[in-house]
Order: C-alpha cells, then structure tokens, then sequence
C-alpha cells in the first residue's frame, strides 16, 4: 500500500494530556486509552478502531481537515493565531511529504482538541498499518 494518511481526533479535558503513562506505546493502558500520544507517530500504535478516517486523496483529507477543525473553531480559547486556510496550505503541502498534520487547540471549559493526520508508512515509527492489523 502506498503513502495514505490515517485520521485521528480527540476532544477532551485538558488536564487528562498530563497523564503520560497513558501516551506512550510501553504503558499497558496506552491502547485503550482515548488520548493522543506524546508522538504523532503513535497513533498508528492505537486499535485500528480509533481511525477516524483513511485517505490517499490529499483534497479527500484536507477536507476532513478541515471539516473537523470547523465544528470546534467557534470553540477556541483563544483567536486563531493561524488561519484555517494558511493551516490548510500547509498541512497540504507537508502530508505528500511524509511529514505528520496534527492540530492541537485549547478549547473554552479546559477543553482540548487533538485533530491530525498521520502519515503511513510512518518515516518516524516503525509500527505497521494498523488498518491491516486489525478487522474494522
């Protein structure tokens, strides 16, 4: 399978990120775990049931890029310091290249959004395509 680009999202108490054992592949609650790891990377380490979506379409996953961040902008702690569209522009042009898109926003409540899209194969881990590990 060529380069594809998994998507992951997790939307959450902010807090919860500081709980490191959970975010790192060797913990044992690592796979059950809802939260984002500490590598991008390592997402492709999580049950294959996580996977939001998967794409080899780049206009197919700016898209959903796009459409997730979205439905949480309004939501923002802060004012985007970036737009969407010059977000967009570059996780456009850096995907094709192998290099991981993951967003991470503070949300108003001490709310956290994680929003990314992970390269696979994945020049960072070595962790096999969990679309082909796993039944979905």
């Amino acid at each position: 399978m060529s380069m594809h680009w998994h998507a992951y999202q997790w939307i959450g108490a902010g807090a919860d990120r500081g709980n490191e054992s959970e975010r790192r592949p060797s913990s044992p609650g690592f796979s059950t775990s809802m939260l984002s790891p500490m590598r991008t990377g390592d997402w492709l380490a999580k049950p294959a049931a996580q996977i939001r979506a998967t794409f080899d379409n780049i206009d197919a996953a700016m898209s959903w890029l796009g459409s997730e961040y979205g439905q949480v902008r309004n939501t923002l702690l802060r004012p985007e310091g970036l737009p969407l569209e010059d977000r967009l522009a570059i996780a456009r042009d850096l995907l094709p290249r192998g290099v991981d898109v993951q967003w991470g926003e503070w949300l108003h409540g001490g709310r956290f959004v994680t929003i990314g899209l992970i390269c696979c194969p994945n020049r960072h881990v070595t962790h096999p395509c969990p679309s082909r590990l796993h039944a979905r």
